[in-house]
């Protein structure tokens, strides 16, 4: 029940996030959006219509693809983030902050805060209904990023918005829209980022225990074989927090100059000095 009233809290406070960026910052600016809500902002700017009523009649049918093809869970947190995100289209509907002097920052802006909004609804299991449950299906059957799918399926609404757009509006919601691609896989992707680290080295043995001993951090060693020499090799495997990158190239150039070291991104780390201690409890018997 605790993980259940997390997720939906998350998910309401990410629709609320959500209506007001769309509010203050969209709507008062005239800038579009993409899917669905980008359908009811060019409803709102052509015909008046309130953009809260106007996205959950939209989303009615795609709920329904949703509750078929997502899951049960899935489909009632969609269900709750796609009437949350239209009260809160209503709610905050007198919330406008017009930037006509900057539209640029007021792009910007409104990509964050669409992309904070919906990032936490995707991380904790919810969709706002529309493009995102397309997106979430992709990221499952084909695993593109969700935030890339959104974006991809929002020009075709940019396009289509053109017919009250000017072309400069039109170049300010692409840069809205590409920040908020980036923000929500940001969110979706955990806080804590960090670097993983391979090396090949003939002093492995020594450089792990140094990385222990000095770093306090875990290392792997590896079997490898030189696809040139022939030779088998200790191959070091080691997950570092960013901060610590500039320490552990300078200790392996100690422990051996000539190491061929491999660093790559990693979006999400779980465990032992990265994640709550909590995780350090035996398991019980």
């Amino acid at each position: 029940m605790n993980y259940h009233l997390r997720n939906i809290f998350a998910i309401l406070l990410g629709s609320a996030i959500m209506g007001f960026g769309i509010n203050y910052f969209n709507i008062a600016n005239r800038l579009a959006e993409g899917g669905i809500t980008g359908i009811t902002l060019l409803l709102k700017y052509t015909l008046d219509w309130d953009p809260g009523i106007t996205n959950l009649v939209l989303n009615i049918p795609l709920l329904f693809v949703g509750w078929k093809m997502l899951g049960r869970q899935s489909a009632v947190y969609t269900i709750i983030g796609t009437v949350s995100v239209s009260v809160f289209l209503t709610l905050f509907s007198s919330f406008r902050h017009p930037m006509e002097n900057d539209t640029l920052l007021a792009a910007l802006y409104a990509g964050v805060t669409v992309g904070l909004g919906l990032g936490l609804v995707f991380r904790f299991g919810g969709t706002t209904g529309g493009v995102d449950i397309l997106a979430r299906l992709v990221n499952r059957y084909l695993g593109w990023s969700i935030g890339r799918t959104m974006f991809i399926f929002d020009i075709f609404v940019i396009a289509l918005s053109l017919y009250y757009l000017n072309l400069d509006l039109a170049m300010y919601t692409l840069v809205a829209l590409f920040v908020a691609a980036r923000v929500i896989d940001f969110v979706q992707e955990g806080a804590y980022a960090a670097k993983a680290i391979m090396i090949i080295s003939d002093h492995a043995v020594d450089i792990s225990q140094r990385i222990m001993q000095e770093m306090g951090r875990g290392a792997t060693l590896l079997k490898g074989r030189g696809g040139y020499t022939g030779l088998d090799k200790e191959v070091l495997y080691c997950v570092v927090s960013r901060n610590e990158i500039v320490r552990f190239k300078n200790l392996v150039h100690k422990v051996d100059p000539h190491a061929f070291i491999i660093i790559n991104d990693v979006h999400e780390v779980f465990g032992e000095g990265f994640t709550l201690d909590e995780q350090k409890q035996p398991l019980q018997k």
